[in-house]
């Protein structure tokens, strides 16, 4: 094994912060991959930190600093090498994976975001309302942009499932949740989107924790991504993969067939949203 490049902590913030990341995980006796298992990251992102090349998202640098007991030394560097992402660092990485996928298969507690429509985004966004406006309208921004890949002469396939309760669960209003759901069908039209609806009677217990997303690339290399509320993380060892794909697989076999989903939420449009989807909100 090559020795590791030498740091010269005086060229930079950022050097003298990775410097710093790599004498305290030194210390604690832990690989770099061991380090990055405790804070949610690749191996390789940590190594870009210690040699100064990648200034971590503040979340992260708090996560290094509480992961390696540095006693608040991390956080109190981060404000003069870095900035606070419009989103935290999980979601970036996973907005780097999305972006090169050939297959995406999701399930969600709530409309993801590559099926959201804009005033859907905005209500979703708008409840935090710590948010500045022009945050929100970066937010907005960025999640169209990520949807635009649907539109794109080679996008990629997608199979979204969706919790029951996401049809009920109102956003934005009646008006706002009967053309988000209208949208929803008018994906289920295009070749390459499959939407299906799983039934409450047919939930598995790992759906109660949040949305989980597989994304296969073009290598046919497999990475998860989950997400809570406030919290989310990457999976890339295979093994974990593979047992995530597991129960989406099985997920996937309890949920309505894609014609029973789509029948399923214009029933609830017309039930429970009314309104037609030219309707204000």
């Amino acid at each position: 094994m090559p020795a590791p490049k030498e740091l010269d902590p005086t060229t930079s913030i950022a050097a003298l912060y990775g410097n710093k990341v790599r004498k305290l995980r030194l210390r604690a006796g832990w690989t770099q991959r061991e380090l990055g298992e405790k804070v949610h990251v690749t191996h390789s992102r940590i190594a870009k930190i210690e040699l100064g090349t990648e200034s971590p998202p503040r979340q992260l640098s708090n996560a290094l600093d509480e992961a390696l007991g540095a006693d608040g030394d991390l956080c109190d560097l981060w404000p003069h090498i870095g900035h606070t992402p419009m989103f935290p660092y999980w979601s970036g990485q996973f907005f780097k994976y999305e972006a090169k996928a050939t297959r995406i298969h999701t399930f969600s507690q709530m409309v993801p975001g590559v099926a959201q429509t804009e005033e859907f985004m905005r209500a979703l966004f708008g409840a935090w309302q710590y948010d500045t406006v022009s945050d929100l309208e970066e937010k907005v921004s960025i999640r169209l942009g990520r949807q635009a890949r649907l539109d794109a002469p080679n996008p990629p396939w997608l199979w979204i499932i969706l919790d029951e309760a996401v049809l009920y669960r109102v956003v934005g209003g009646h008006a706002v949740m009967g053309r988000q759901l209208a949208h929803l069908l008018a994906l289920t039209e295009r070749p390459r989107v499959h939407v299906q609806v799983l039934p409450y009677e047919s939930a598995e217990p790992i759906t109660m924790g949040g949305s989980m997303t597989i994304l296969t690339l073009p290598t046919r290399d497999e990475v998860m991504y989950l997400e809570g509320i406030r919290s989310g993380g990457i999976v890339e060892e295979p093994e974990d993969v593979a047992k995530y794909m597991a129960a989406y697989d099985r997920m996937q076999a309890s949920a309505l067939s894609p014609a029973a989903s789509a029948a399923l939420i214009r029933k609830t449009m017309e039930e429970h949203y009314p309104c037609t989807p030219s309707d204000p909100t």
